[in-house]
């Protein structure tokens, strides 16, 4: 089942960057691996997710909703999250509500495939595929801390990852995330 097996590295590279207690969002959470790696270091978690048999799983780390958020509402209008996390997972014209979920001092973590990747397996379809850039290009009013584009030979893969937040901090200031 998806979302049973370890968290993503690049997650919990950044999760250092949270200030205690955030509310996490795990968009097409799966089972919850994302939500079983916040909710132990502290965080509080809600995972969306259209399969009711990886939600039961999800729902031990946390608040779940099942939605069909490619065809149905956005189920959480009007919520803000302190982190939303994305991985293996991309429908574009959800990419406006990812970026309104975030609270004025957010991270998003977003990890995904890239073209390239239909050389080696699922998704090979362009749409479901990043574009060179595809990531810098949607966070370009963001503070990027981290991207990278490229192959990953563990498992071999085409991704894109970025790591930016919301607003940049001043000198001095935390805006709610943990910098150290």
């Amino acid at each position: 089942m998806h979302g049973t097996e370890a968290p993503s590295a690049w997650v919990t590279r950044w999760t250092h960057l949270l200030s205690a207690q955030s509310r996490v969002l795990d968009l097409a959470c799966g089972a919850g691996r994302h939500m079983r790696w916040f909710a132990e270091h502290g965080h509080t978690c809600v995972g969306v997710d259209r399969s009711p048999e990886a939600l039961e799983v999800a729902k031990a780390y946390g608040q779940v909703i099942e939605a069909d958020i490619e065809a149905g509402p956005w189920p959480l209008q009007d919520q803000k999250f302190d982190a939303v996390i994305v991985t293996h997972y991309l429908w574009r014209p959800l990419i406006p509500r990812i970026l309104e979920s975030l609270s004025p001092q957010g991270l998003l973590i977003y990890e995904t495939f890239a073209l390239g990747h239909e050389k080696f397996g699922k998704p090979s379809r362009p749409d479901f595929l990043l574009k060179p850039g595809e990531l810098l290009q949607i966070c370009a009013q963001m503070h990027v801390i981290a991207y990278e584009d490229g192959f990953s030979d563990q498992p071999p893969r085409c991704v894109q990852r970025i790591a930016a937040t919301t607003q940049v901090p001043s000198s001095g200031q935390q805006f709610g995330l943990g910098y150290r």
